[in-house]
């Protein structure tokens, strides 16, 4: 497969601004918590300063909650420190017109200090640099995320009114593979597709899920940066789409005590040249030796490197026996019920990674599973034996069970602290107890219905 170009080029979008059909540029990027974020230019003043020497913003963005509050005992950002500016450097091939927004082009940022220096810690820049760890080996990875949500009728500003509660879905039972109930979310979700479509994304198709009201829209796999710039698009896109349809969708990885919305990455690598590298058609079930070492190495890390899979308290409501969401740590060839779940032949010899959720940054994950494959490699490290049947009944290890578990082995690991420096690992940690804090501070629906009565 070859990296197309950019949808929208240059000398494009100054013919449509001179046209007067674009007047406005937003330039953006993925904060910590997996959201597109940024600000809207003229473009004009777009095309005339900010294209070739950036736009500035305060680098508070990677260091508060979800509530874009301030919060204490970040390194990188704070009070004490003035929050700086940091600067939003235009990659020029992410390029491309949001239909969902008139007379709007998009294009995605790099982060740097108002010093010229890469901003570490930004999820863009975590993975770049694992990308370009891999290009040392001659390898290139390639990426498709299978990325789930829930549609509601209610609008999101009535959902937010009712406080997220007594909402109703857009289908009212199991809609898997459904053709009939889900037609009644198909204006939605034929808006969605044509949309992303147009701004340069191949999309490949949509599917009803488990949950009422929940679908896939998947998309074409390509190179790891740009399905991971795609799916931050993707993901704010949809939102905005569905706000114009007067209905709202959430991406939460647990959202009711039915299935959740995952994020199944699928992710392989091929030498600079495009051969395939983790096929090999006399070994067995056709896997290289590189592929067994990567599936070694994430085996390994897993548990270590789980925050980066599932940064939120409701990311480990997701992990329950016979949900589809995987519990145990293991591989197998074709088995829905495990973590690592190979599939494929040829060019699409890959493995299926089933534990983010569908509240991932996406970022972080795929620099996690490269990191971890290039441990593996690296390493030569032996593949375990492919457990057979029902993962949830294999004597495995197991996923981390909560946020707390996972930071703290994240915090503790010396192959995280090694692999992408202490900055990084410090920032991801206090984000983690950050929310830790929030969430054991907070009187619950739950405890309410409980208590209030009958203790």
């Amino acid at each position: 497969m070859t990296q197309r170009p950019p949808a929208l080029s240059v000398t494009e979008l100054k013919k449509l601004v001179d046209a007067g059909e674009i007047d406005t540029v937003i330039i953006s990027f993925t904060d910590m918590q997996g959201r597109l974020v940024g600000k809207r230019m003229t473009a004009r003043l777009f095309v005339e300063d900010a294209m070739e020497h950036g736009a500035e913003c305060c680098n508070y963005l990677l260091a508060v909650d979800v509530e874009n509050n301030t919060v204490p005992g970040y390194e990188f950002s704070s009070w004490d420190k003035g929050y700086n500016d940091m600067a939003m450097i235009p990659d020029m091939s992410t390029l491309r017109i949001v239909p969902w927004i008139p007379h709007t082009a998009l294009v995605m940022a790099d982060l740097q200090t108002t010093d010229h220096e890469p901003v570490s810690l930004a999820p863009r820049s975590i993975l770049t640099k694992q990308i370009e760890r891999l290009a040392e080996h001659d390898l290139v990875p390639y990426v498709g995320t299978e990325l789930e949500f829930i549609v509601f009728d209610d609008s999101f500003r009535e959902a937010w009114a009712k406080g997220y509660d007594n909402l109703r879905p857009s289908t009212d039972y199991n809609v898997d593979y459904d053709l009939l109930a889900s037609n009644r979310v198909e204006p939605l979700l034929h808006d969605i597709r044509v949309s992303m479509d147009a701004a340069g994304m191949y999309c490949e198709g949509v599917k009803g899920e488990c949950n009422l009201g929940q679908q896939e829209i998947a998309f074409r796999y390509d190179t790891a940066l740009i399905t991971c710039d795609n799916h931050s698009i993707y993901k704010s896109g949809a939102k905005m789409i569905a706000d114009k349809h007067g209905k709202a969708l959430t991406f939460m990885a647990k959202f009711n005590e039915r299935e959740g919305n995952s994020c199944h990455i699928h992710i392989s690598f091929r030498d600079s040249k495009g051969n395939a590298v983790f096929a090999d058609k006399s070994a067995d079930r056709g896997m290289s030796d590189m592929f067994r070492h990567f599936l070694a190495g994430q085996i390994a890390l897993m548990r270590e490197f789980t925050l980066l899979f599932a940064p939120n308290i409701n990311s480990y409501k997701r992990y329950a026996d016979g949900s589809f969401a995987p519990t145990a740590i293991a591989w197998g060839a074709d088995n829905r019920t495990l973590s690592l779940r190979v599939v494929g032949h040829g060019h699409g010899m890959r493995v299926e990674h089933r534990v983010p959720g569908g509240d991932v940054n996406q970022y972080l994950a795929v620099a996690g599973l490269i990191a971890a494959g290039i441990y593996g490699i690296e390493n030569k490290l032996e593949l375990e034996d492919m457990t057979l049947g029902n993962g949830y009944e294999a004597d495995k290890p197991h996923v981390p069970t909560s946020l707390r578990e996972a930071s703290e082995l994240f915090d503790k690991s010396e192959h995280a602290r090694r692999i992408f420096g202490d900055d990084v690992v410090n920032h991801l940690v206090n984000a983690a107890r950050i929310e830790m804090r929030a969430f054991d501070s907070a009187i619950t629906d739950w405890e309410r219905v409980r208590g209030f009565e009958r203790l």
